[in-house]
């Protein structure tokens, strides 16, 4: 095996190993089911952060962000969604803005069941994708387009999430 691949190997390892690591501490689950509790508590928080995400693309300019902006639209509020999971039932906080022209990619309106959505990203996150890799297998999967600048916003969230 080349050292290059060995190398990229360890930092993917590490990246999985960190989230693991950080959901054992928290939650410490003893059973496949208390694993898949843990679980299910952190897809909440990822899948709102990508719809942050989302809404900050969406209107130019980051939430609590100060300073003039590029549009007259704004958020406004939340929408509470509840989507079947593989884990279970889940009850998601999607953002809204005022002129109503966001369309979230993630969770789209209307969208009540997203199992088997969660695996794939967890693998995508522990596998330490490149963001690259990560935009490719969202377009496969969701069948639109994510820029490398949003992988790496949600991955940062998404990991900030995981070791909070």
């Amino acid at each position: 095996m080349g050292t290059a691949l060995m190398a990229r190997r360890n930092r993917q390892n590490t990246k999985g190993a960190a989230i693991a690591q950080a959901i054992m501490e928290e939650y410490q689950p003893q059973t496949r089911e208390e694993m898949q509790d843990a679980i299910q508590n952190i897809f909440g928080p990822m899948f709102e952060a990508m719809l942050q995400d989302e809404m900050d693309s969406h209107l130019g300019y980051g939430n609590n962000e100060r300073g003039e902006k590029n549009t007259t639209n704004r958020r406004n509020g939340y929408s509470h969604n509840s989507v079947h999971t593989a884990y279970g039932k889940m009850d998601v906080s999607v953002p809204r803005d005022r002129e109503g022209s966001f369309e979230p990619k993630a969770i789209p309106k209307r969208t009540k069941d997203v199992s088997g959505i969660e695996d794939k990203v967890l693998s995508m996150y522990a596998r330490g994708m490149s963001q690259r890799d990560i935009a490719d297998t969202v377009e496969d999967i969701y069948g639109f387009d994510i820029s490398h600048e949003t992988i790496s916003t949600i991955t940062d969230r998404v990991i900030q999430t995981a070791q909070e």
